[in-house]
């Protein structure tokens, strides 16, 4: 029986904490339960900025990567070369290797011009074929050598030394090699001209070393321009410089790749705020006379404010959660069917997308909110 006076205030504390948040929400999910077409109209225009949120940056992040790596098959974008024509130290691809870490393929180069047996001047150039199969695989090739003794051989090369596809032999400062023909290469360019040994086959017979390095940097512009003064520390005795057609080449497709998937996420983006706006405001005449009544009843202008931009918010957080998992899918089929290529989902999306819809949501209450203070419960209630 002692226990019974405390009944009332234990009651009292236990409900003290839960009725206003209980409340709160009993009233948010009543209002979009009341006006589900409105509830439904404001949350697909956030399901719809959300989703395409998604999907654009799911794609510029994968197809960035994928046009990164593409763009690392067009060839170096660095180039190494002694001062004045001058053979490069010894050690100077080991110390681009240890600057530039294990994945960085970077190839040395020799080169000579050599005599053919009627006297016609050709470029030998003296590399790892290996390596220059991963640097350039956009060379055009008929077969790549794997013979001592074998060259790779320009089109415009195999002219002077072999049109029939004969062994052939090339002297440089009196001394003679004999080689066959183990590929043609093909790019346009100024390779064709050249032909390509196998470098310890090169030095052997010239006793030359290399005087050039070509490098794939991986990474942005801004990341590539940062790399060039650490290799030039490293490399005093040598000069270091940007392939500009390449590095420039890439950071304009980026850019416009970057600029068109921004613009189109914006562009609907904006649509589909003004047309949250409008359901909000809609909503917002639609529910006059229940403003007017927590109005009249002592409800805050500031609780009334929280209350409309708690129910913006919640469109924004399910309008995001929902457009995530659409615009994964969404992302998914475009790069399928445009890009022939698979486009993973990025989890690192998904806060960038609820904080902009949250915010959306937030920024298109603004002017509806600003109508709820004109509410009056007197005007309202006579029905004025």
């Amino acid at each position: 029986m002692s226990s019974l006076p405390h009944q009332p205030s234990h009651v009292a504390s236990r409900r003290s904490g839960g009725p206003h948040t209980s409340m709160f929400l009993r009233m948010l999910v009543r209002a979009a339960v009341l006006r589900r077409g409105r509830a439904a109209s404001a949350l697909l225009a956030m399901v719809v900025a959300a989703a395409v949120a998604t999907a654009m940056l799911n794609l510029y992040a994968d197809v960035e990567a994928k046009l990164r790596k593409e763009f690392r098959s067009y060839g170096a974008n660095v180039v190494v070369m002694g001062k004045d024509g001058t053979a490069l130290p010894s050690d100077a691809l080991s110390r681009v290797r240890s600057t530039l870490g294990g994945e960085t393929i970077a190839v040395p180069f020799a080169y000579i011009v050599a005599r053919t047996r009627d006297g016609q001047s050709v470029v030998v150039a003296g590399t790892d074929l290996g390596l220059v199969r991963q640097l350039n695989r956009w060379w055009s090739v008929t077969a790549w050598p794997s013979e001592n003794g074998a060259a790779l051989v320009g089109t415009r090369a195999a002219t002077l030394v072999s049109r029939a596809g004969k062994p052939f032999d090339l002297s440089f400062q009196g001394r003679t090699i004999h080689l066959t023909t183990g590929g043609i290469l093909q790019t346009g360019a100024a390779e064709d001209s050249r032909i390509y040994l196998n470098l310890p086959a090169f030095e052997a017979w010239t006793g030359v070393e290399p005087s050039t390095i070509e490098i794939a940097v991986n990474g942005s512009t801004q990341e590539i321009n940062a790399t060039i003064p650490r290799l030039a520390r490293q490399l005093s005795a040598a000069q270091v410089r940007p392939l500009r057609q390449i590095v420039e080449a890439e950071a304009r497709v980026l850019g416009k790749t970057r600029a068109a998937l921004l613009a189109a996420a914006a562009l609907i983006i904006l649509t589909s705020a003004l047309c949250l706006l409008a359901t909000l405001t809609g909503w917002v005449f639609d529910r006059r006379r229940d403003f007017a009544i927590m109005k009249a009843l002592g409800a805050s202008e500031r609780l009334l404010n929280g209350f409309f931009a708690a129910e913006a918010a919640a469109l924004g957080v399910i309008g995001a959660l929902v457009g995530f998992v659409i615009g994964i899918g969404l992302a998914a089929w475009i790069g399928r069917v445009n890009f022939h290529a698979s486009v993973g989902p990025r989890v690192s999306v998904l806060p960038v997308v609820l904080a902009g819809s949250v915010a959306v949501a937030l920024l298109s209450a603004t002017l509806p909110i600003s109508l709820l203070r004109r509410v009056e419960p007197a005007i309202i209630l006579r029905g004025e």
